[in-house]
């Protein structure tokens, strides 16, 4: 038996998120990834993801993994296979072989996600798919203070939308930051964990304080009160990116 590792980036504008779909019709990446594996081995492939990126959602980092009995590829070679029969819109960019007990969710000691605003007047039509766009100025040092509030080890309950439920809502930040590149604003956070919209919520409450409608020592407030209605919008998919998965 074989347990095989996978870092695959994807587009997810045209998919329904990673996660199968069974019997709705959707496609999602996990399905597209396992209908290649599949057709390679001649026989089922299931896989495991690190993270279930919701639709529209993109990936440079995602990690997967799968377990056979007899892989047909050199590992050396498995990408190019792989990536030979998959769409342009997903790539696999390196396969290895890690322990049996490597999980690619249950393994993981952190993530880091990029959420992406182009901060412009006139939006540029080619980055439209990758980036939110907020023609307001925004105060990014503003943005920088308030993340300050957030790093560390809190309850994250103003930052979930309802979904799966979890056990606990607690989860520990070591990296919440703002870097402005040109008319880009990108939003950088590493957790050993993100609560379901979490991401896309904080990136939502500190805009708000970008454009100066609430100050930065408002983030400690709103964590503190560990109700969604305090916190700012949950912006859309098409900005955040999974960059990374660490183990």
């Amino acid at each position: 038996m074989k347990n095989i590792k996978l870092i695959v980036a994807y587009d997810g504008t045209n998919y329904h998120g990673f996660q199968e779909q069974k019997g709705t019709g959707l496609d999602t990446i996990q399905e597209v990834l396992e209908k290649a594996l599949s057709k390679l081995t001649k026989r089922e492939i299931k896989i495991i993801g690190a993270g279930r990126t919701d639709a529209g959602v993109h990936a440079r980092g995602q990690v997967v993994n799968f377990k056979c009995d007899d892989w047909p590829i050199p590992l050396t070679k498995t990408a190019l296979a792989v990536n030979a029969l998959l769409p342009n819109d997903i790539a696999v960019l390196k396969a290895e072989l890690v322990p049996l007990d490597f999980h690619a969710r249950f393994s993981a000691i952190s993530k880091t996600y990029c959420y992406r605003v182009y901060n412009e007047r006139i939006l540029d039509p080619f980055v439209a798919r990758y980036a939110l766009h907020e023609p307001r100025r925004l105060d990014v040092q503003a943005i920088d203070e308030a993340c300050q509030y957030l790093i560390g080890e809190h309850d994250f309950k103003s930052f979930q939308s309802k979904g799966t439920p979890v056990k606990t809502t607690i989860r520990k930040l070591t990296q919440a930051r703002a870097d402005k590149e040109g008319k880009l604003v990108k939003f950088i956070f590493s957790a050993n964990g993100f609560l379901y919209n979490m991401v896309r919520i904080m990136v939502g409450t500190l805009i708000q304080v970008g454009l100066l409608k609430i100050k930065p020592e408002a983030l400690r407030d709103i964590l503190e009160a560990k109700d969604r209605t305090k916190a700012g919008p949950t912006v859309p998919p098409q900005g955040l990116f999974l960059e990374r998965v660490d183990y």
